[in-house]
């Protein structure tokens, strides 16, 4: 799993971009923009998981871990979700299609570029009504969510960003009084590349009830899991 990583992230990517003159995450883009249908978010996930499955690795959730996500998303029903980590907005896509009308998912990125092309894919797919792109370190945004954003709490949050943030911004989010009885976490990457802190956290704090689901490395058959995590209070 880790070679064939390299081989995908660091090698060919760099490659590709040197010889292409741009990003993998604007090729993404560019190959939904060319053959996905606008406004229909089901046909951008689709066609994201087509490029990504024959064409080149990227780090969405991905098709197989995609639909655990779906479940848990239909079953919580949020009014307010967060996503840590929205990378080209393939996720943040897949949950605003399942949410209701009048509910909406802040989706945090740290990196400016993948911001850039997360937003054009969140307008390309019609969600953007449900969707609000916040820039920056999730340290800095989960603190402002309150107050800035008008989050009394949060009903379902998706953790896909840096695995060395999980334990820390888990923390932060029942500090600053964001979970309720019942709030949902689900954190992808826990077997690979890996949240062994995170799920040693949750899985011993009597705050949180855990439930995991085995699933594979998005586009690969490298062993995998999401981890669920509900807020007892």
């Amino acid at each position: 799993g880790t070679a064939a990583l390299v081989w995908n992230e660091i090698i060919r990517e760099k490659v590709t971009n040197f010889i292409m003159n741009q990003s993998k995450e604007q090729r993404i883009l560019n190959f939904v923009l060319q053959n996905a249908v606008r406004g229909d978010p089901y046909s951008v996930v689709d066609t994201i998981d087509k490029y990504c499955s024959q064409k080149e690795w990227a780090m969405n959730v991905g098709n197989e871990k995609g639909l655990i996500l779906d479940k848990t998303v239909e079953e919580v029903n949020p009014s307010v979700a967060l996503e840590l980590g929205t990378y080209c907005g393939y996720s943040a896509v897949r949950i605003a299609r399942l949410l209701k009308a009048g509910a909406r998912l802040l989706t945090v990125e740290f990196n400016p570029e993948f911001a850039a092309v997360a937003k054009q894919m969140i307008e390309f797919a019609g969600v953007q009504d449900k969707v609000k792109l916040l820039e920056g370190p999730s340290e800095e945004i989960i603190p402002q969510l309150k107050k800035k954003y008008e989050v009394d709490s949060l009903d379902f949050v998706f953790l896909d960003h840096w695995k060395d943030r999980y334990t820390p911004d888990t923390i932060l989010l029942q500090e600053c009084n964001l979970l309720r009885k019942g709030s949902v976490l689900l954190a992808d990457n826990v077997i690979f590349p890996g949240a062994p802190e995170f799920l040693n956290y949750v899985r011993k704090s009597p705050h949180f009830q855990c439930t995991n689901y085995p699933s594979h490395l998005e586009y690969m058959q490298v062993e995998d899991a999401m981890e669920k995590a509900v807020f007892l209070g």
